[in-house]
């Protein structure tokens, strides 16, 4: 009547339950029992299992051909039934009306806790791959969370036979520091992190350690990585292998400082000599042009002295022409006055004069004009230097477009051919007149309209 009484709590008549409060993997022992014996694992069948959420219960057959498992997800409330555990029904025989105990250890799995441990590695020596000669002792310390979501493949890694909690955190302890310290020795070769930066770079550093961790834990040991808090990289500044780096590390920093501030200054002599030689020619097209056109005014007013030459002598020649008019013979008679040749020639002869006199007075107007006319105005034209940035040149209407939409203060600099160096616009006279001009005042506001209306 023992072996098959009814018993709450202890033998083979058991609630089959996990009452920890804190733990990942439990193993399952009646009241009172000893540890590993085949009494411990007599397993009555109808026993009632409570699997609470969040848990598994994990029954493990120990057969010739292996071990076999039945997979209890809870919550579960039940008595242990043949079609609830398919590995158990071609277990259980048919003995003593299908009652018979089994054999089998019975296991409850955490899928709802986290465990947290804390690691630190001890200093170990990283190398910046610029300066290898320079060894930078460093350590590290931070915490991992893990948990089991596939407890299959938890349980396909892991001996659950005498499983201790103790003993699989130390191992994933181990991994964890053998992981950590890989990644973050090599770092600065695989990542171009300066050794000297990494205290600064732990974040990204972090990041970099997690993917490369979560895996691995996965793979090895069935866990799943729910977080990786590095907490810090402690530099041994105290070290000559950080004294060394940190100065050659400077002197690089400053000799690269030192030929970046060369290079601005050679780029912005040459832009200066650049804008130079472009003035320059620009002047030197604008006397070319100004002395084109004074020759071409000179030339026009010689073609028209000379035309004028020509229509003279042209009237000349007519004029004696018509004199030897008035002594022709128009048959009046032989070597007399010739009244008829008279009358012809002074008639052609005033013609001819009021010609010549509205042609003179005409080339008089046009030589008048054109000495009256002013030569055209100077062009003047400024480089303009914004923000470390040259542009130009600009003429004046350029300059005063600039003004007004505030690309031109007096304050800014400019330069142009002829002055020795850049200066601020509010200083150069020329260019007073631009920052002079007055706004017009705005338009009274209208009137209110009268009352009453």
């Amino acid at each position: 009547m023992g072996l098959f009484g009814n018993k709450s709590e202890g033998g083979l008549m058991d609630v089959i339950r996990c009452d920890e409060q804190e733990y990942l993997v439990w193993k399952w022992r009646p009241s009172g029992e000893a540890n590993s014996t085949k009494k411990e694992n007599a397993i009555r069948y109808g026993s009632n299992l409570r699997v609470k959420e969040g848990e598994l219960a994990v029954f493990v057959y120990q057969q010739k051909d292996g071990s076999m498992q039945d997979f209890i997800l809870g919550p579960y409330d039940q008595t242990i039934k043949t079609a609830n555990f398919p590995v158990l029904t071609s277990i259980v025989g048919l003995a003593f009306g299908g009652a018979s105990p089994f054999q089998a250890e019975i296991y409850f799995i955490n899928l709802s806790g986290n465990v947290q441990i804390k690691f630190g590695i001890p200093y170990f020596d990283a190398f910046d791959p610029r300066f290898l000669d320079f060894a930078v002792p460093m350590a590290v310390r931070g915490t991992i969370t893990f948990n089991i979501t596939d407890y299959k493949g938890f349980i396909k890694l892991n001996r659950l036979i005498n499983f201790e909690l103790d003993d699989f955190n130390r191992q994933i302890k181990d991994a964890v520091t053998k992981y950590a310290k890989g990644v973050i020795a090599n770092i600065p070769a695989d990542n171009g992190i300066p050794v000297l930066q990494m205290e600064r770079k732990i974040l990204e550093i972090n990041d970099i350690i997690t993917a490369h961790l979560k895996p691995r834990l996965e793979n090895d040991f069935g866990v799943n990585l729910k977080g990786f808090d590095l907490a810090a990289i402690e530099v041994d500044k105290e070290s000559d292998g950080y004294k060394e780096l940190r100065k050659v590390t400077a002197q690089q920093t400053t000799k690269i400082v030192e030929s970046q501030t060369d290079v601005s200054i050679k780029n912005l002599q040459d832009i200066q000599n650049i804008n130079a030689k472009n003035m320059e020619e620009t002047l030197r097209v604008q006397r070319e042009e100004a002395q084109r056109a004074q020759k071409l005014q000179t030339e026009t007013n010689f073609m028209g002295a000379h035309a004028l030459n020509q229509q003279t002598d042209v009237l000349k020649t007519a004029a004696n022409s018509l004199g030897e008019m008035g002594a022709m013979n128009m048959g009046g008679g032989n070597g007399g006055m010739n009244p008829a040749g008279m009358m012809t020639g002074m008639m052609m002869g005033g013609a001819m004069g009021g010609q010549m006199a509205n042609m003179m007075n005409q080339m008089g107007q046009n030589m008048q004009q054109q000495q009256n006319t002013p030569p055209p105005p100077p062009q003047i034209q400024y480089n303009i230097s914004v923000n470390g940035q040259t542009s130009g040149p600009f003429n004046w209407q350029q300059l005063q477009q600039m003004v007004q939409s505030g690309q031109l203060t007096r304050e800014s600099y400019v330069w142009k051919q002829g002055m020795s160096n850049w200066e601020v616009a509010g200083n150069v006279p020329e260019l007073l007149s631009l920052f002079n001009v007055v706004s017009p005042p705005p338009p009274p506001p209208p009137s209110p309209p009268p009352v009453g209306q």
